[in-house]
């Protein structure tokens, strides 16, 4: 899950460990407790799976001092400004790497975002959800569909397996999880009808909508 989290970022755009690590938690959420300790290693394995590559993210050194020296009018003063422009610019000893992802990444990213591994696990449902703009709307529909079809099933098992009468705490509880699985059904049909009736699908290339014309008459 991580991988697939670290290419959706990377599919936006390149970025730093310390940015990745910052997105990551927002988009994981705080209880992962994403750490540099275990962002490291799977960026490692990207890297040597060729699914992400590094760049450097330094920017590039002006030649000489990069600062102009005026003319002194003396010649010390002009030996001592061409002296000063001799000396090599001072360049950082930290160099910040980016990483951006490959055309190789970005096979394993649709891949991984369009699996079949489980969209009943609420958070990997959650984090697919965010990417899903970068499916097409077949795509996009197959994913809803399946979240869909996966909480029909939760409600149906819920109410074949009422068993016998519990304490009224218990039957509250199942009584809310089964609420709050039918809003996310009413949800799932929203998102579901949304993308039928919209022609771009919403992704991340959507055109933005035609403004209305002033004036226009029904």
């Amino acid at each position: 899950m991580l991988e697939l989290a670290i290419l959706g970022l990377l599919q936006e755009q390149p970025r730093h460990g310390y940015e990745l690590k910052k997105r990551l938690s927002e988009t994981l959420g705080s209880f992962w407790g994403i750490s540099f300790g275990s962002l490291y290693p799977a960026l490692r394995r990207l890297e040597r799976n060729g699914a992400i590559e590094v760049v450097d993210g330094r920017a590039p050194a002006a030649e000489g001092s990069g600062a102009a020296m005026p003319a002194t009018g003396s010649l010390k003063g002009e030996a001592a400004a061409a002296r000063l422009r001799l000396v090599p610019a001072p360049t950082s000893r930290r160099t910040r790497k980016a990483y951006r992802i490959t055309p190789l990444g970005q096979e394993q990213f649709l891949a991984l975002l369009t699996a079949d591994d489980g969209a009943d696990d609420e958070r990997l449902f959650s984090l697919k959800l965010t990417f899903c703009r970068f499916l097409d709307p077949e795509a996009r529909l197959a994913f809803l569909r399946r979240r869909r079809t996966e909480l029909a099933d939760r409600l149906a098992r819920a109410s074949r397996h009422r068993g016998p009468a519990v304490d009224r705490y218990t039957r509250s509880l199942l009584d809310h999880r089964n609420r709050s699985t039918e809003r996310d059904l009413e949800w799932i049909d929203d998102l579901i009808a949304t993308e039928q009736h919209t022609p771009d699908g919403g992704g991340p290339n959507a055109a933005p909508s035609a403004p209305e014309q002033e004036g226009a008459t029904a």
